[in-house]
């Protein structure tokens, strides 16, 4: 999907235009090959350029060419797996060509953009692609957060169910969320790189309110690193608990077994006994069968009692 925006310089309002103008923004999700060459004819950039955060595995990095700039990061989203939520990462790629154009690249539709997009992005412009460029960064780390704040709810929610009823499902899910957290810490790192280097690497010219929004993306983002950090330790130890508590559950259903099997077993191996075709003491009395019945049964409550103390049962 192609779309082109473009800030009327009259209004200051977002509107989609149908050709490439300079000053312009160039959304690309999921772009066809028609949409690639389109835009790489047009405004005359490598193709490579596109392609690069169309690939689910690129990490975040920066791409400096003759009149492009291409800056990669990971941007949180959440997909629904058979009716399981799952919080994970994709690229988002931003180009910035020469002083004309500013391109996004990605895979899939995300908050981030919808952001621009719906207009919901204060002092927003499409020709000051420097604003824009860390607009989209500092956005980007508030959804991280907002992203690590719904998974400590579902977290809460899951161990809650636990308390009530352990079932695998709620134990699955908790590993996945200890899986989304790991993810997240990973390209909160690399996104961490990447606007370091855009702030000391002095890469893109910035003024001095520009500094302030990527300091303030980075202060956010280390924030969203501590508190995955945080959230993944906690989960970590909870994961051990209910691990724990899951084998402790399981050694006591054996040892009660193993009790149940024991005072079995007594009555059985006197009946056992006096069903051979022997003699044997009482098989000639006529009281014979409730003799050997008391016999069973104080064997039996005497073996309870010793397993008992021995807190077996």
């Amino acid at each position: 999907m192609l779309k082109i925006y473009n800030t009327n310089m009259e209004t200051n309002k977002l509107e989609e235009i149908e050709e490439f103008k300079k000053g312009s923004w160039i959304n690309l999700v999921n772009p066809s090959e028609s949409d690639i060459k389109r835009v790489c004819t047009e405004i005359k950039i490598e193709e490579d350029f596109i392609r690069y955060p169309l690939d689910y595995e690129e990490q975040p990095r920066i791409d400096i060419d003759d009149e492009c700039m291409l800056f990669v990061i990971d941007v949180p989203i959440i997909e629904d797996i058979k009716d399981d939520t799952t919080y994970t990462t994709m690229p988002l790629g931003v180009i910035i060509v020469r002083d004309d154009f500013l391109i996004t690249v990605t895979l899939k539709k995300n908050k981030i953009i919808d952001a621009f997009e719906k207009g919901k992005v204060k002092n927003f412009y499409t020709y000051k692609k420097t604003r824009f460029l860390l607009q989209i960064l500092y956005l980007n780390s508030a959804c991280y957060l907002d992203n690590l704040k719904k998974i400590n709810k579902e977290q809460e929610a899951t161990v809650f169910l636990l308390q009530q009823s352990m079932k695998n499902r709620d134990l699955i899910q908790l590993l996945n969320l200890q899986n989304s957290l790991i993810y997240i810490t990973t390209s909160l790192k690399s996104n961490e790189i990447v606007m370091e280097k855009t702030l000391r690497g002095k890469i893109i010219k910035m003024y001095e309110e520009d500094e302030d929004i990527l300091e303030d993306a980075i202060i956010e983002n280390r924030q969203a690193i501590e508190m995955s950090k945080t959230y993944s330790d906690i989960l970590t130890s909870t994961m051990d608990a209910y691990s724990s508590i899951i084998s402790n559950n399981l050694n006591g259903v054996m040892k009660f077994l193993t009790s149940l099997t024991i005072l079995i077993s007594v009555p059985t191996l006197i009946a056992s006994i006096w069903g051979m075709n022997v003699d044997l003491p009482f098989a000639r009395s006529q009281h014979g069968f409730i003799i050997l019945m008391i016999i069973s049964v104080a064997v039996a409550l005497i073996a309870f009692v010793w397993l008992k103390k021995k807190d077996m049962i």
